[in-house]
């Protein structure tokens, strides 16, 4: 089963420009895949502007989320993804969804069963209201 994060990341960005608001992500720079501007990186975290005005061929898919952008008046490619975005929310009023660290996905090779008394190691992210 696919992750429901990228679903919710489109659905809150719909919402949050469809109330005339301005998007961002909130995203944990430490992941290694990440391509952003390591000098505006702070605390191992970077908040992103996603708005359409700010950004350059905005592509939200299911494993990144890419777009062009500038800081500071130069321009960069974006690639985040999707499992260290934190939080997508609306810069004027916080309100927007935070997501918790997704556990590893588990081995789906294996040839034995789940043990009956064991919960499944997956599970979707819990979010929490951000404001």
């Amino acid at each position: 089963m696919t992750s429901t994060k990228p679903y919710l990341i489109r659905a809150l960005y719909e919402w949050i420009v469809d109330n005339s608001f301005t998007p961002h992500l909130l995203v944990d720079a430490r992941d290694e895949r990440c391509v952003v501007p390591r000098q505006f990186v702070k605390d191992g975290a970077i908040v992103l502007n996603i708005a359409q005005s700010a950004t350059n061929s905005l592509m939200m898919g299911q494993d990144t989320v890419s777009f062009g952008a500038r800081f500071s008046g130069v321009a960069y490619s974006i690639t985040v993804p999707v499992a260290a975005v934190r939080a997508i929310y609306a810069r004027e009023n916080g309100r927007g969804l935070a997501f918790e660290d997704e556990p590893e996905p588990a081995d789906t090779e294996s040839t034995s069963p789940p043990a009956a008394d064991k919960p499944p190691t997956k599970r979707a992210p819990t979010l929490t209201i951000v404001k």
